[in-house]
């Protein structure tokens, strides 16, 4: 884990070691979420549609979906 330090222009240098294996490059966009008294720093996704694909795939049996959708007529 690195650490940053906060410059008088609120701004912080992400470190080599965080940047380098996520192939991040000047100009980059990145995501800050603040979590109550945390404050996460992702990379943005090219396509938020790629990025969330599949998240709920285990939270629902398999006919979940097929019965569902029966309900609705």
């Amino acid at each position: 884990m690195a650490e940053v330090t906060l410059s008088l222009r609120n701004q912080v240098v992400i470190p080599k070691e965080a940047w380098e294996p996520l192939c991040l490059k000047p100009g980059d966009k990145l995501l800050v979420v603040v979590s109550g008294e945390k404050v996460i720093v992702l990379q943005k996704p090219k396509s938020y549609r790629s990025a969330i694909q599949g998240l709920g795939r285990d939270d629902y049996p398999n006919d979940y979906l097929n019965k569902e959708r029966q309900s609705w007529d």
